[in-house]
C-alpha cells in the first residue's frame, strides 16, 4: 500500500456563542483537515483545531506547511509505517507538531481501516467501554457560571471546568457561586491558562481551597515551571493538586517537570503531542512518574475530538471527565453524524478507524481560501 494522495483543507466552523478565557473571545473555530488516500482508494482523516492565543502556530500556518512542506514528502510512502511517516515529517519542519499529527492521525486512521479494527484497538485495545466528559464554564459572574453550570449536572455531567483570569476575587467568587448550586458531590476544576505569576496563584488557590477542586490547571506561564513547583507545593499544602497544560510540548517538556515536581496532573491532547504515538508515549511515561492525565482540546471538530477520544480510552491513567468536548460548543460539524455528549458520557465508538466520514456539502459550505486570510 502507497500514499497516492494528501488532501488539505481548510474549515471555519461557527460555534455556539462566544467563547472567552484568559486569552481571546472567539465564535468561530478555523482547523485544517487532511485526508491521506493510498493504493485502492482507502483514505484516512486527521484534523486539527488550533486555538489563538494558545496554540504555538495559526491554522492558516499550519496549512500552508502541510500544503507546502510535510504532504509532497509522503507520496509513495506505506501510510501504515507510520514510525517511517513521522521520521520523514518530524525533520522537515521545525515545531508545528499539531501539522505533523494531522498527518498521523490521518496515517493511523487508514492504517486501523485497512485493518478493520477501530484506532482504540489498533493502538493496543480499550480499558473503559463508556467515558464521561468534563462541562466547560467560561468567566462569567457568579450567578451565570453556577446556572449554567448546575444545567450541565441536570443533563448528566459530573464534572466540569471553570475558566479563571484577571481578579482572583472575582474567581473566587464565581467558584464558590458554582459551588454552592452543584453541592460536594460534583467534581470542579479551575484553568487560569497561564494567566497569573506565582505569587497570584498561590493567593488564589488558598481562597477557593475550602470549595474542594479536583485541580488547578496551568496556573502560570507555560515556560515557568519553577513558580509552577512552588504554587504546586503551596496548593498541595490546602489539599488542591496542579495541572500543567501549557508547559506540556513535547517528551522534554514533560521529563522537566517531572524533574521539578511541578505537577500533579498533566494535560496531553493529540493535537498538540504531535499525534497518537508520541501522545501515548507521553501518557507512559507520566504514569511512570506517578502523574495522573487529562485528555483533551476543547474546540475539536469531529475527527479531532473521535481522536482523543479513542486514545484516551486505552489507558487507566487518563482521569474521567474528559476534555475533548469541541461538540458541546459547535454549531456544527465536518463529518455525517456530529458526536452527541450532551448527556456527559458516551458509549466508546467504534471503527473502523476513527470511525467517521466527512460530510462533503458541509466540508465546501465551511471551507476557507487560505490565500485570502494570509
Amino acid at each position: 500500500m502507497k500514499i497516492e494522495k494528501v488532501e488539505v483543507f481548510g474549515v471555519a466552523v461557527p460555534l455556539i456563542g462566544e467563547y472567552k478565557n484568559a486569552y481571546l473571545s472567539k465564535s468561530v473555530q478555523k482547523s485544517a483537515v487532511v485526508r491521506i488516500t493510498a493504493t485502492g482508494g482507502l483514505a484516512g482523516l486527521g484534523n486539527i483545531d488550533p486555538t489563538p492565543g494558545y496554540s504555538k502556530e495559526n491554522t492558516v500556518d499550519h496549512l500552508a506547511v502541510l500544503e507546502t512542506k510535510l504532504a509532497p514528502l509522503l507520496i509513495g510512502m506505506d501510510p501504515t509505517n507510520v514510525h517511517a511517516v513521522l521520521a520523514r515529517i518530524e525533520p522537515a519542519v521545525k515545531g508545528f507538531l499539531d501539522s505533523k499529527a494531522a498527518i498521523e492521525m490521518a496515517c493511523v486512521d487508514l492504517a486501523a481501516r485497512a485493518a478493520g479494527m477501530a484506532v482504540h484497538t489498533y493502538l493496543g485495545g480499550a480499558m473503559r467501554d463508556r467515558l464521561l466528559f468534563n462541562a466547560w464554564i467560561g468567566i462569567l459572574p457568579p450567578e451565570e457560571a453556577a446556572k449554567e453550570t448546575l444545567g450541565w449536572q441536570k443533563k448528566g455531567f459530573r464534572s466540569a471546568k471553570i475558566k479563571v483570569g484577571g481578579n482572583i476575587e472575582a474567581d473566587r467568587d464565581r467558584v464558590k457561586a458554582v459551588r454552592e448550586a452543584v453541592g460536594p458531590d460534583f467534581q470542579l476544576r479551575i484553568d487560569a491558562n497561564a494567566g497569573y505569576d506565582a505569587d497570584t496563584s498561590i493567593k488564589l488557590a488558598k481562597m477557593v481551597a475550602p470549595f474542594k477542586l479536583q485541580l488547578f490547571e496551568q496556573p502560570v506561564p507555560d515556560h515557568d515551571i519553577a513558580g509552577m513547583a512552588r504554587v504546586r507545593k503551596e496548593a498541595n499544602a490546602v489539599g488542591l493538586p496542579i495541572m500543567a497544560d501549557e508547559s506540556v510540548l513535547d517528551h522534554a517538556s514533560l521529563i522537566r517537570i517531572i524533574k521539578a515536581d511541578a505537577a500533579d496532573i498533566v494535560k496531553v491532547k493529540v493535537m498538540k503531542q504531535g499525534g497518537f504515538i508520541n501522545t501515548r508515549r507521553m501518557i507512559a511515561t507520566a504514569e511512570a512518574a506517578g502523574i495522573r492525565c487529562v485528555v483533551g482540546h476543547g474546540f475539536g471538530l469531529g475527527v479531532n475530538t473521535m481522536a482523543e477520544i479513542m486514545l484516551a480510552a486505552t489507558s487507566a491513567n487518563v482521569i474521567d471527565g474528559l476534555e475533548c468536548v469541541g461538540p458541546l460548543k459547535t454549531a456544527d460539524d465536518i463529518v455525517t453524524r456530529k458526536l452527541d455528549i450532551s448527556s456527559g458520557s458516551l458509549a466508546l465508538p467504534g471503527g473502523p478507524g476513527l470511525g467517521v466520514t466527512l460530510d462533503d456539502a458541509k466540508m465546501a459550505r465551511y471551507r476557507f481560501d487560505v490565500k485570502a486570510v494570509a
